[in-house]
């Protein structure tokens, strides 16, 4: 493993920073105490800065002496969820119904970490540490993206934290990562009424449930089952008493692709479903689809890049492969529509037998892996600039 394993004092520093980030979880576009936690440590450690207020990102500038330099960006998202903590931690969350289940702690801590090392062993190129809002809801890389700060970096390279995988573990792969995100809204209106005459109603219920078992079929009987794709309803509601035939009904849901062809199948079904339901029911039955996160794709370039220094940092042992996309979505795919970039998983499960999901109430992780992630991280820059002047 690299030599920034054996950096003690680094270790316990991040480790202070990711605890007191923990304890104090803010939601999309709050994440006001956030940035100054991270432009104090900025300061700290000589590194300038820009922030443009609440709801934007706080960016790190790494800057050497050479005109022509290349750019790299690291990348670190802020933001917590929404949800009670349940781990029992000295340092849990002390905001009520906010808590970090993401690891979104650890992965600004890392990129911190990073940013110590380049400063103290500066590379012969430009960085930029962004620290970005908002990636569980609201697309806060969309934001970085559109302030032009990104406009001169020829890669962006992220990483996401994952009990998939033990400490000193790193997934790394090129292509579809995470799928195309995509959410629905069917609204329901029949004909309200007394329960003990059906007859004289059109039960919107009725509707909602019988078009939630259809669109199960999408997938299971509708998409080639070599191509990953999920639809889920995962909210439902009518109704106001248990003897009144409910005349309104709303069901809200998850598509998940990685095929373009796959996702205009989903929705044209979708579309056809709604309108078939509605007609068969006599029912105004109206569909709804928003665009979610664009995929993940890594680009063949950076990934190699990525998979270098990870085999420096880790060894080949530790090089862990992708059996297939990830149905889960994340906005670092905003970046890669703009620049080419790399998006790695690093193992971070507490002990061997233990797995714990992203967003549960339980999450948390072990801790060493702040080591891993910042020496990828200070590693992969030196990589970049290698390649970049060899090329």
């Amino acid at each position: 493993m690299s030599n920034q394993y054996r950096s003690e004092h680094l270790y316990e520093w991040m480790v202070e920073v990711r605890r007191a980030l923990h304890r104090q979880p803010e939601l999309a576009f709050e994440e006001i105490e956030t940035a100054k936690r991270l432009m104090a440590e900025l300061d700290t450690l000589g590194i300038p800065y820009d922030y443009a207020g609440p709801g934007n990102g706080v960016i790190g500038r790494l800057e050497c002496d050479t005109a022509d330099a290349p750019t790299f960006a690291l990348r670190a998202d802020m933001d917590a969820l929404p949800g009670a903590e349940n781990t029992d931690l000295p340092f849990a969350s002390t905001i009520k119904g906010k808590m970090h289940a993401c690891g979104h702690d650890a992965h600004m801590a890392m990129v911190l970490g990073a940013a110590a090392l380049l400063k103290a062993s500066p590379p012969p190129c430009n960085v930029l540490f962004v620290f970005q809002p908002a990636e569980e809801q609201g697309g806060g890389a969309r934001t970085v993206v559109e302030s032009g700060v990104l406009d001169d970096v020829q890669a962006i390279f992220g990483s996401h934290v994952t009990h998939h995988y033990r400490v000193g573990e790193i997934m790394v792969a090129e292509g579809y990562i995470t799928a195309q995100s995509d959410r629905f809204r069917i609204d329901i209106r029949g004909r309200g009424g007394h329960g003990a005459r059906p007859h004289e109603a059109t039960d919107a219920v009725v509707v909602a449930g019988l078009l939630i078992t259809a669109i199960q079929t999408l997938v299971s009987r509708e998409v080639n089952p070599v191509y990953p794709s999920v639809v889920t309803v995962g909210m439902v509601h009518a109704g106001s008493a248990p003897n009144v035939i409910a005349e309104e009904a709303y069901l809200e849901g998850t598509i998940r692709t990685t095929l373009s062809t796959v996702r205009d199948l989903i929705h044209d079904g979708l579309k056809r479903m709604a309108s078939a339901m509605g007609e068969l029911h006599n029912a105004d039955v109206n569909l709804e689809i928003s665009p979610g996160y664009p995929p993940v794709v890594n680009t063949a370039r950076e990934a190699a890049i990525a998979h270098r220094a990870a085999e420096t940092v880790v060894g080949r042992e530790g090089l862990m492969p992708i059996d297939h996309p990830s149905m889960g979505s994340e906005d670092f795919s905003y970046y890669l529509e703009k620049m080419p970039g790399c998006y790695v998983r690093l193992g971070a499960r507490r002990r061997d037998d233990e797995y714990i999901p992203l967003h549960s109430p339980e999450f948390d992780i072990n801790e060493e892996v702040l080591k891993v992630g910042a020496a990828f991280f200070d590693e992969v820059i030196w990589e970049a600039a290698r390649t970049h002047k060899d090329d």
